[in-house]
């Protein structure tokens, strides 16, 4: 009964959603490391110019 409670406040808005994984070489010991993000599907061009 739980299940049906929780599916039915879904609002199926998973799919305008993508995660974006940007990997940048850290200056000080020249490693890299990754950044991980979960953004808008319009904002993933801006956020990669702006990471």
């Amino acid at each position: 009964m739980a299940k049906k409670t929780v599916a039915s406040l879904q609002t199926g808005g998973g799919k305008q959603h993508t995660k974006v994984i940007k990997m940048v070489r850290s200056p000080k010991s020249g490693s890299y490391t990754f950044k991980e993000e979960v953004v808008h599907n319009d904002g993933i061009k801006a956020w990669f110019d702006k990471n």
